[in-house]
């Protein structure tokens, strides 16, 4: 039998998620576009959605994750701060230490 093991993981602050997939996901995204309401269209989510994502991953952080800039003759942007784009790295390490430590557990259980 193949078998897989199923996992995802998160980072909480007091009952608030900090970052997990798909905030992640959004950040990158973010990073790619330069701007909050591309990254959302990019990945499917209305801006309303990814504007909650992104306050609330500014809330539960030490420091500001993106800075907005207001829009002008050539519009706003959403950029990720030196801090953001940290949390970015941080979180897909611990992912995917998380993923090679499953895979390792997993293969003690096909020999039973």
């Amino acid at each position: 039998m193949d078998y897989k093991i199923k996992s995802r993981i998160w980072i909480e602050n007091k009952d608030n998620v900090l970052l997990g997939e798909g905030r992640v996901t959004l950040l990158k995204a973010i990073e790619e576009t330069g701007s909050l309401s591309k990254a959302a269209k990019s990945l499917n989510l209305s801006y309303k959605k990814a504007w909650h994502l992104m306050d609330s991953v500014n809330k539960s952080a030490k420091k500001p994750v993106t800075i907005n800039s207001i829009g002008g003759k050539g519009g706003g942007g959403t950029t990720l701060t030196d801090y953001g784009k940290s949390l970015i790295t941080a979180f897909d390490t611990i992912n995917k230490n998380c993923w090679e430590f499953l895979d390792h557990q997993l293969k003690q259980f096909k020999d039973l």
